[in-house]
């Protein structure tokens, strides 16, 4: 793959790559990367140009949306601090090729290549995917057993549960009291924790946010379900 740099006014610089995989013009948008425009190889950048003057209304909108998750997103250094509860994240530079993710003993330990910066975009990823998989782990440990017990505690059954990597929602619960849990969810505190479980655990009988819905899930947090509801503001799934 070939890349380039080409700046384009009001739009500002577009990372043009020429990708042999590629059957068609695309523009995509990336925190800290912004506009990459993936060229297929018998395209000329004269015509992907054409292409991304076309989208220039749709870049620039979506453009501030960018702007707004980068100025939320961590960036991941040697002295950020990131912990949960099995594991903290080091972050040290090396004399290598590649990035290099290990989870052993409590630590995740990502060595990175000492010729880039660690702010590179391809770092930041590979941490990210670190840190995600390392809560995929905790979150299979944790999660349903945690389930189990408030399940057992308010005499509630529900079907299958499955962790995953959910974009928006925290959790979800299906027609056939199937329940779906995000792994971020180990990004909260455990107060929250219980909340989201107990939110779901509720869809069980009540399948819309409806008054008996509300009544229910107040009467199994003391009273706190609006307080506890608005705290879940403070997070989201994607952006930490």
């Amino acid at each position: 793959m070939t890349e380039q740099v080409t700046e384009i006014p009001d739009i500002g610089p577009v990372l043009i790559k020429i990708s042999p995989k590629a059957s068609r013009i695309s523009i995509k948008l990336k925190p800290f990367e912004g506009v990459v425009l993936v060229l297929p190889r018998h395209v000329k950048p004269a015509e992907g140009l054409r292409f991304v003057m076309e989208k220039k209304d749709w870049i620039l909108q979506h453009l501030h949306t960018l702007e707004e998750k980068e100025s939320k997103l961590t960036i991941f250094n040697e002295h950020t601090e990131f912990k949960s509860r099995s594991f903290a994240l080091r972050i040290v530079k090396q004399v290598r090729n590649d990035v290099r993710l290990q989870l052993n003993n409590g630590i995740l330990l990502v060595s990175y290549p000492s010729h880039l910066p660690v702010t590179d975009s391809t770092i930041q990823e590979h941490i990210r995917f670190g840190i995600e998989e390392a809560l995929r782990r905790e979150a299979k440990n944790y999660l349903p057993k945690r389930m189990r017990e408030l399940a057992n505690q308010y005499q509630i059954t529900y079907e299958n549960l499955t962790i995953k990597n959910l974009k928006s929602r925290w959790g979800s619960c299906s027609s056939t009291n199937n329940i779906n849990l995000n792994l971020h969810l180990m990004r909260l505190p455990d107060s929250l924790i219980d909340y989201v479980l107990l939110h779901e655990l509720c869809h069980v009988h009540e399948k819309n946010h409806g008054p008996r819905f509300w009544s229910r899930l107040n009467a199994m947090t003391n009273g706190k379900a609006r307080a506890l509801d608005k705290a879940m503001n403070s997070y989201q799934t994607k952006i930490y």
